[in-house]
């Protein structure tokens, strides 16, 4: 007789036909909610079966209740979610005498070709205070019957778990917070991701199973039971919690099957194709853009963070609403308009606030005093809003109040509160093209209204920074004259971006023209804020260019014309390129913006020199020869014909060290030196100059698997070189280990000295690298000025990053016997703007080797 197939076998089977119905079904109704709960159901029975086998094969009946947790117990079951099972008994003991039918269990669902965990636990467990539990206990929420006793499951449901979730609610709303709060810093706390990450980043899944949460452990401590599924939330927020939960589902089970593993992230190609598929859609939406899909994605993330912060708010402790409210003297805080309870704000006279002069009162108490609007303040703002919008407050009475309120230290999170409920876009219409918009950038992490917002923090964070380099920019604000117009500069110069993305300078001060008019602002007033708009990318431009080099700052200086608007512009720029995500103002570039608008200052003042000459009665050289008297002469021809920039970003002692080892050539043509900094290495090469030299060094940091953020190369008129390289350690090779420092430093001097093979590490390093990014499709820019400095001709490269990119181009500028004068390289998240000046045979570079170095880098930069 045939031998009958083992169970597995036939599940598989089962498994592999039902889920490719429920992939067919997907694909063409795009329904990921329904494809989850069919999933899960699939599942279900697959686990059910699975157990009557083994249980049926017991030597003893089990006294436990197999059941469903995370996404099996929320019945969200996507494509490559793991499927977690507890098998509980009433004690961890009993539960752990069925640990062989538990890894049966497990095996068969392996075999089936399904990833699941099943964990033996105890009902004991729960019911003993233990701080350490409350994700085992918050996993209970999701609790739900698969196999086993039913009696144990009811007696569970109905009585046990309310009980523990009733006592411990205080301590597990207390852990949620600091979840949430923990995971919402890792995303710089906004959901205006450019890509964000569907189940972590702020407003995403994880955040609409916390509101669920939240929302089932309030109706436990009110009612002591279960409430209805269909019912978690307030009747105002069901209909927008549903949609979410469907458009996350859609999107979610969308990126599992294009990613083929539990994958998240909502890139901009996986934008492109939601979008074009309807993904989350109502049938009949018609045609997308991936941005006006995106607009779709923020407005149910935005619907979930509201609300999951709204209930986080309103469940910290047992006690009533009505008596928190009495403890108003807790705050300090209560006129005949608010109440102020544990940093929320309620308004005393609801009924009067369809006169805007009280909601402006309002939200000046957030922008000086740091509060925030209660949830029930919140609601009777939402209210009110279509009075509002048919009797808004005029243009004069608007800028009264944001003059009032943008210079204060939390006029960000006004202005946040303010979006979120539809009023700032109400009152100043112009914002509005911004609203969750996300245009593609790779130096850019967030909307363009998450970025002007934060722009605004950055500024008036000014004044609190602990920080040293952030003094002087706060100086400098502290001197503004007007610094009201400077912050409305930054909240309307993007609004062109709404119009014309790819050119928005002119559309931004069109709107801001028309909406300056609206306000009624004084035309010198208007005049100031349309030109800090016009000429905000100025100093940030002036960055990728010789920013001692007194032609640069001479320019800068004439376009600008006063000292007042070049400080607006320099905070301008600090502010604006901090917000472009949080890694773009680095140190470095922070320093060099506060040089290039000293070195603009001292134009106004007449005092800038071109030229370092080792003979000059200058303040850093008569320094210098007071430290060095006895070498005289030497130094004075150490000096002679290096560029002014050297003198000016090194310190007086390193100039010295810097001397000291040319002064060594004659014993080591190699002369090294290596520091480390609080945010990165150092490395000073001096040597004399030979063709390759800058490559060569670029080349050996790549092959030692360091990325280079900034480097420098200066020669002076007898052919010496001082070349520095800051860079990272991405592998931690150097941290806390001197011998890993001398093995550095000999590697780097045996490849300068010709005794390593440096193809050869760099392709070894190369094959070495897991972790390489995406390439992009975007090709390299690459622009040439022969007209901003007298001697050299200026190349700007702008590029996706990647290991070894320093010496590939400086390799094809050997390659074409080019020289660099000086080498300005930056990095702004996966983008690299590295800008060289080189010479020829002593002088510019002429047009046809600019051509060839275009073709060439193009190529090199292409493969």
């Amino acid at each position: 007789m045939p031998t009958e197939p083992p169970l597995s076998s036939e599940l598989q089977k089962q498994y592999e036909a039902e889920s490719a119905r429920l992939l067919q079904e997907f694909s063409a109704a795009k329904d990921g909610l329904n494809y989850t709960r069919q999933r899960s159901s699939l599942v279900d029975s697959i686990v059910r079966r699975l157990w009557a086998q083994i249980a049926a094969s017991l030597a003893e009946p089990a006294p436990i209740v197999v059941a469903a947790v995370g996404d099996l117990g929320r019945q969200t079951l996507f494509p490559y979610s793991e499927i977690e099972i507890l098998v509980l008994a009433e004690t961890l003991e009993v539960a752990q005498r069925f640990g062989a039918a538990t890894q049966q269990l497990m095996h068969g669902m392996s075999e089936v070709g399904l990833r699941c965990t099943a964990t033996p636990v105890g009902v004991s467990d729960f019911i003993q205070s233990d701080s350490d539990r409350a994700e085992a206990i918050l996993s209970l929420l999701d609790f739900r019957f698969l196999s086993g006793d039913e009696e144990q499951f009811r007696n569970l449901r109905s009585r046990i778990f309310p009980e523990i979730m009733v006592r411990e609610a205080h301590a597990l709303v207390e852990h949620l917070a600091e979840v949430t709060r923990t995971s919402h810093r890792k995303f710089a706390n906004t959901i205006f991701h450019l890509e964000p990450n569907v189940r972590d980043a702020p407003g995403g899944f994880q955040d609409y199973v916390t509101a669920r949460w939240l929302a089932v452990l309030s109706a436990m401590e009110k009612n002591g039971s279960w409430p209805e599924p269909d019912s978690l939330f307030l009747p105002a927020s069901q209909p927008a919690m549903d949609a979410a939960l469907a458009f996350f589902a859609s999107v979610r089970t969308f990126l599992h099957f294009r990613n083929k593993r539990d994958f998240n992230l909502l890139t901009w190609d996986a934008q492109d194709d939601a979008a074009s598929q309807g993904i989350g859609l109502p049938p009949s939406s018609g045609s997308y853009s991936a941005t006006e899909w995106m607009r779709v994605y923020f407005s149910h993330a935005r619907a979930v963070e509201h609300i999951s912060s709204q209930l986080l708010e309103e469940m910290p402790a047992a006690q009533s609403l009505f008596y928190r409210q009495l403890e108003t003297w807790r705050t300090g805080f209560s006129d005949e308009d608010f109440s102020v309870v544990d940093g929320l704000i309620f308004f005393q006279k609801p009924e009067e606030l369809s006169d805007p002069a009280l909601i402006f009162r309002a939200f000046r108490l957030i922008a000086r005093r740091g509060f925030k609007l209660s949830p029930t303040a919140e609601h009777q703002l939402e209210q009110v809003r279509p009075h509002l919008a048919e009797r808004p407050p005029s243009g004069p009475e608007f800028w009264r109040f944001l003059d009032d309120v943008l210079p204060e230290a939390h006029a960000a999170d006004t202005l946040r509160a303010m979006h979120s409920l539809r009023l700032l876009t109400l009152f100043l219409p112009e914002f509005a093209g911004t609203d969750a918009l996300a245009l593609r950038d790779v130096s850019h992490r967030f909307t363009v209204d998450e970025q002007t917002q934060r722009a605004i923090e950055n500024l008036n964070a000014l004044r609190q920074s602990k920080f040293k380099w952030d003094e002087r920019y706060a100086g400098i604000l502290g001197e503004l004259d007007q610094p009201e117009l400077l912050h409305l500069a930054i909240l309307l110069h993007d609004t062109g971006k709404g119009v014309a993305p790819v050119d928005p300078i002119p559309a931004s001060l069109e709107v801001a023209g028309k909406c300056l008019a609206r306000l009624d602002l004084p035309e010198a007033d208007r005049e100031t804020v349309l030109f800090l708009i016009a000429h905000h990318q100025d100093l940030g431009a002036g960055l990728r260019r010789d920013i001692f080099d007194p032609r640069t700052v001479s320019q800068f200086a004439e376009s600008i014309g006063s000292p007042e608007l070049l400080k607006m512009l320099c905070l301008f720029t600090y502010a604006d390129i901090k917000a472009v995500n949080p890694e773009a103002l680095t140190p470095w570039k922070a320093e060099d913006l506060w040089q290039l608008y000293i070195g603009t200052a001292n134009y106004f003042n007449r005092s800038v020199d071109e030229r370092v000459r080792g003979d000059a009665n200058d303040e850093v050289l008569n320094h210098l020869r007071s430290l060095a008297a006895a070498a005289g002469q030497k130094l004075q021809t150490f000096l002679d014909g290096l560029p002014l920039r050297y003198l000016r970003t090194h310190p007086v002692d390193e100039i010295l060290r810097h001397f000291e080892m040319a002064g060594r050539l004659s014993q080591d043509p190699v002369q090294l030196a290596l520091k480390r900094s609080r945010h990165w290495y150092e490395l000073t090469v001096v040597m004399k100059d030979r063709p390759r030299l800058f490559s060569t060094v670029a080349g050996a940091l790549a092959a030692c698997g360091m990325n280079i953020g900034k480097a420098g190369a200066f020669s002076n008129a007898g052919g010496t070189v001082v070349d520095t390289f800051s860079f990272t350690d991405r592998y931690r090779t150097l941290e806390m280990n001197l011998p890993a420092w001398e093995r550095f430093k000999t590697t780097v001097h045996d490849v300068l000295a010709g005794r390593r093979d440096l193809k050869r590490m760099l392709r070894e390093r190369l094959e070495m690298e897991k972790d390489q990014p995406e390439k992009s499709d975007r090709p390299p820019q690459i622009q040439f000025d022969n007209e901003c400095s007298a001697h050299s001709t200026l190349i700007e490269v702008i590029t996706q990053d990647r290991p070894g990119l320093l010496y590939r181009i400086s390799s094809v500028f050997a390659q074409q016997e080019c020289n660099i004068d000086i080498a300005l390289i930056d990095t702004e998240g996966h983008t690299a703007i590295d800008v060289f000046y080189l010479t020829s045979a002593g002088g510019k570079l002429a047009p046809e080797l600019q051509e060839r170095l275009r073709e060439s880098l193009a190529k090199e930069l292409s493969d």
